[in-house]
């Protein structure tokens, strides 16, 4: 049988209803421990998203200056500076971007993850729905 479960089929109705302490006790348990490693998981992807968008607001800021060189060295002299200032502003887009997008797949990671009130939710439809099948 798999992970411990037993045939309850043969069990008389007393049998069932002392059992079911013990079943509920067990199931708030794992509801708890289920959202325990929920909000772990979800703070430790939130947190390490906030990160990537930092360092791409990091970029960012150092972009500004160099878009500010870009503009006057283009007007003071034409191509060698104007060309530089293009390029390392380019590089600093590209890591802006990258990073930003890292930042955007740790957060639909996070917002992907079944929390623990859906969890419950579905145990209820589950019990609602087995219930139904019964009578």
């Amino acid at each position: 049988m798999p992970r411990g479960y037993r045939d309850r089929a043969d069990d008389s109705l007393l049998t069932l209803l002392g059992d079911l302490p013990e079943l509920v006790t067990n199931l708030v348990k794992a509801e708890i421990d289920a959202a325990k490693a929920w909000i772990s998981r979800t703070s430790k992807d939130a947190g390490i998203g906030s990160v990537w968008f930092l360092v791409a607001l990091f970029f960012l800021f150092w972009a500004v200056p160099v878009i500010l060189v870009f503009a006057i060295a283009g007007l003071s002299s034409w191509w060698p500076v104007w060309l530089s200032a293009i390029v390392v502003f380019g590089i600093l887009i590209l890591a802006v971007l990258l990073f930003a997008l890292l930042g955007i797949l740790k957060f639909r990671k996070v917002l992907a993850r079944q929390n623990p009130a859906q969890a419950v939710a579905e145990d209820i439809r589950l019990v609602k729905e087995a219930g139904d099948d019964e009578f």
